[in-house]
Parts: C-alpha cells; structure tokens; sequence
C-alpha cells in the first residue's frame, strides 16, 4: 500500500509537471524560431549623410586656408590671349555734346510648347548698363554753312542735328543677376555650354538702351549744347552777332 501511494504520488507529480514539461517544449519551439529582422531607419541614412557633406564642406574650406603651393583645389589664371591687332583709325571731325547713361533688367524667357518650365526652359534675368553719346558730326557741314558778313562782326552757321553712337555696354557692370532652367537644361548645360546666351543677352540689353536713348531727349539736348558751343566760340574770336541755323525736324 505504501508502495501504491508512493508510486500514485509519484504519478502525480509527474503528472502535475507534465503540463510544466509540455510548457517547456512550447518555449523551445518559440525561440526556435528567426527573430524577425529589425528595419533601418532611414533618419540614420539621412543624418549620416548630413554630417558626411558638412564634413566635406569644412575640409574644403580648411584646405582653402592652407598656402597656395600646399593646397589641392588652389587655382591660377592664365591668359593666354594673342596681341591686339588694330583693324581700322579714323580721323574724326565731331563734337559730343552728350552722354545719357542707362541701366535695363532684361528678363529673357525661352519655354517650350507643350512641356512645363520646370522640365523645359530657361529664364534669365540680366543687368545691363552702359551709356550713349550724342554728338555732332562737322564733316557733314555743307560748302556755305558758314557765312560771314562784310563787317566780320555777323556770322551765321548751319548745322546739322546731332546723332546718336552706338550703345556702350560696361562689361564690368554688367552682369546675369538670377537664372532659372528647367531639369532637361540643366542637364543640357553639364554636358556643353553655349557661350552665346551670354552676347544675346548682351546684344539685348543694349538695343533696349538704344531705344530708350532715342526717346530721352538726349539729342535735344546734344543740339542745344552744340548751338552753345558755336556762339560762344565765334563770339570769343570778335563775333557780335552769332546765330545758329539747324534745319527742320
């Protein structure tokens, strides 16, 4: 009987671990198993990348501090432009009575037909100036153009109205204030540039100045200082009637 409820109990303990044993079992096939892998953030990815271009940023600029002959990125100018050769000297029989200066925005556009501006176009916005001379041309005066009467006291000059040169640009004050391409220009300039949008824009600029120097009164005034410039020199040789003649406009 002893022996029964010994081996009972014995069956029973084991029959009370036998859920224990089974919960064993239960926990090794758990940790069996991969533990499911754990995704990068990519915050790491950006914040790295981050510290490696402000890390680059300072080399470059620390290596700009080193001397010349010691640092890398150093550049140098070379001219290697030909002698000045002279095309032309011209006598010049002028005087100029004036000079307008100008400055214009020229905001130049190119876009395609059928594709946004951010794929395809270009705009340009460029500061020009420069200024343009009034004067009058005396190789242009006419056999008479000046008469004189007996006395020598009167004189009587013809002159022609004055004219405008052509636009000087100044390239040291001129200049591309912003510029926006689109993706396929961009690419576009990477590979090749093409150094004449720069002359267009300066062609531009200064057919802009033209036009506006014609419209300033800039010749009125050119005319007004010239017809100063006469009397005051005749009446300077002893001349005590001077009259200025400029023919109808």
């Amino acid at each position: 009987m002893a022996e029964r409820e010994r081996t009972g109990a014995h069956v029973k303990r084991n029959a009370g671990n036998a859920p224990f044993v089974k919960s064993d079992k239960r926990s090794v096939q758990r940790d069996d198993k991969p533990a499911p892998r754990r995704r990068r953030r990519p915050l790491s990815i950006i914040v790295l990348a981050i510290v490696v271009v402000v890390v680059a940023l300072l080399a470059v600029q620390g290596l700009r501090l080193l001397p010349g002959w010691l640092n890398p990125f150093a550049e140098r100018t070379i001219d290697r432009s030909g002698p000045v050769v002279i095309k032309s000297i011209r006598d010049l029989s002028r005087y100029e009575a004036a000079v307008g200066t100008f400055q214009v925005v020229v905001d130049l556009e190119k876009e395609a037909a059928y594709l946004p501006s951010a794929i395809k176009g270009n705009r340009t916005l460029f500061v020009g100036n420069g200024s343009v001379n009034a004067y009058v041309d005396f190789s242009q005066l006419p056999l008479g153009a000046i008469t004189v009467d007996k006395t020598r006291l009167t004189a009587t000059v013809r002159l022609p109205h004055a004219q405008l040169e052509p636009t000087s640009l100044d390239p040291k004050h001129s200049y591309v204030f912003a510029t926006q391409q689109g993706l396929l220009d961009r690419i576009g300039s990477f590979f090749s540039g093409n150094p004449n949008d720069q002359q267009q824009l300066y062609v531009l600029a200064a057919q802009k100045i033209q036009t506006a120097a014609q419209a300033s009164g800039l010749l009125a005034r050119a005319d007004d200082n010239a017809k100063s410039m006469i009397e005051n020199l005749l009446r300077a040789l002893g001349f005590k009637a001077v009259t200025v003649v400029l023919p109808p406009t």
